[in-house]
């Protein structure tokens, strides 16, 4: 019912229980002029009735008035209570609601009714629900991305970014790299490619093996030999090396596995090593380096975040919905599941409810108090008056009946 709706109810009892009262006030009168020119018993008692009856009628409606006005307007002690003692009222309508109806006695009954976990799965079925959800997802996360400060991010991103450069030892996961690949054979494929480059490299250049044959020879020596010296010397470089393309088992490619480990041991116990990783990378990624591509990260993130928010198809709206018809689809049927989380909802609506029902008692005392004390007055007598309107009714005719039944008792053993 709206407040017209109430005041209109609220006018129409008034009118009704004044109606009552100037009734019985003119019956009074009707009955005084009577008595004048007839003396029957009759009038006596109808006139007795009037009279207590405009008594009571006034009491009442005193009573009432008093309670939201000043009768008449005029400023009488104790009236106008409620504006008066408003806040005295909020204190004790608080005080009301914590002690009898947030007391654990009252709430937990309907508490432990609650099963939101099977309501909320079944409010997610429906498709617009679901829709609704990921709108206003995407509608929160729109607003916290426009009300975050770029500088700001970007500076926590490059401090991040720094500590972490800091903490990370290159030469460490080079080495746990390197004997990773040694594990897997992966050298083999670049020994393989190194000898038959070298074999290629030998074949294709004979002359040169002359050339160093010669050079290094003595003076004595016949050009035929060296000449012959030079096609063994070539000849057994290129069996050499495509012995180790070819063999897989070869001792050479044992060795230098071997010495490939040792390598790899060193970078990662070394510090020189940790200390040549460490300058390249301060070289690399100075303090203003990195916040310049923190900046650059944040930029090109957030717009491609608010790209995937500002569109309904978008592939994080399609994750969003599978992942929430996943969870639905759990809920329904674990059974585990819907008593873990509607036990955790039960017990933290309990904690939540009695830890601050001081804290609503005060609300309301505050909210009473603060209100101006005529609308105060007019709010209760909106819901209300209707109902007092009925006791001024009722003060009519009981007032009527009682000095009804006195007049009558004076009769009979005046």
């Amino acid at each position: 019912m709206t407040g017209i709706q109430k005041a209109q109810q609220l006018r129409k009892h008034k009118q009704l229980a004044t109606a009552l009262f100037l009734a019985m006030a003119l019956l009074y009168v009707a009955m005084v002029w009577l008595g004048k020119y007839q003396a029957s018993t009759w009038i006596g008692f109808v006139k007795s009735f009037a009279e207590a009856a405009m008594v009571g009628a006034l009491a009442d409606w005193f009573a009432i008035t008093a309670l939201f006005h000043h009768p008449l307007g005029l400023p009488i002690p104790h009236t106008n209570l409620i504006e008066k003692r408003k806040q005295s009222i909020g204190d004790n309508l608080g005080d009301f609601v914590v002690k009898n109806f947030l007391t654990p006695t009252t709430i937990r009954p309907y508490i432990d009714k609650l099963k939101l976990s099977t309501f909320l799965a079944n409010w997610l079925t429906a498709s617009k629900h679901k829709e609704l959800v990921i709108k206003e997802v995407f509608i929160m996360a729109q607003d916290i991305l426009d009300k975050l400060d770029d500088a700001v991010v970007a500076r926590f991103l490059a401090r991040k970014a720094e500590r972490l450069k800091d903490s990370v030892h290159l030469n460490k996961m080079a080495s746990q790299l390197g004997h990773y690949l040694l594990a897997q054979g992966e050298q083999q494929q670049v020994i393989t490619a190194i000898a038959k480059s070298v074999k290629e490299y030998v074949s294709h250049n004979e002359e040169l093996v002359r050339e160093k044959v010669k050079g290094e020879s003595y003076f004595f020596i016949p050009g035929f030999v060296e000449d012959k010296l030079a096609a063994k010397i070539t000849a057994g470089l290129e069996r050499y090396f495509e012995e180790v393309e070819l063999e897989t088992n070869h001792r050479l490619r044992g060795e230098i596995s071997r010495q490939l480990a040792l390598f790899f041991d060193d970078l990662g116990t070394t510090e020189k090593w940790d200390i040549f990783f460490k300058d390249i990378l301060d070289n690399l990624l100075s303090a203003e380096k990195l916040e310049g591509f923190a900046s650059a990260v944040w930029t090109t993130m957030k717009a491609s975040i608010k790209a995937e928010l500002s569109n309904t198809d978008s592939g994080l709206a399609k994750y969003l919905s599978n992942m929430l018809d996943e969870q639905v689809a759990m809920l329904q049927t674990d059974t585990v599941l819907q008593e873990k989380i509607d036990s955790w909802i039960r017990q933290t609506a309990y904690k939540l409810v009695l830890r601050n029902a001081d804290t609503v008692g005060t609300l309301i005392s505050t909210t009473v108090g603060n209100w101006q004390g005529k609308d105060l007055s007019e709010k209760l007598e909106l819901e209300v008056g209707k109902d007092l309107q009925f006791i001024r009714i009722n003060g009519t005719i009981v007032g009527g009946l009682v000095g009804l039944l006195i007049h009558t008792l004076t009769i009979l053993f005046g």
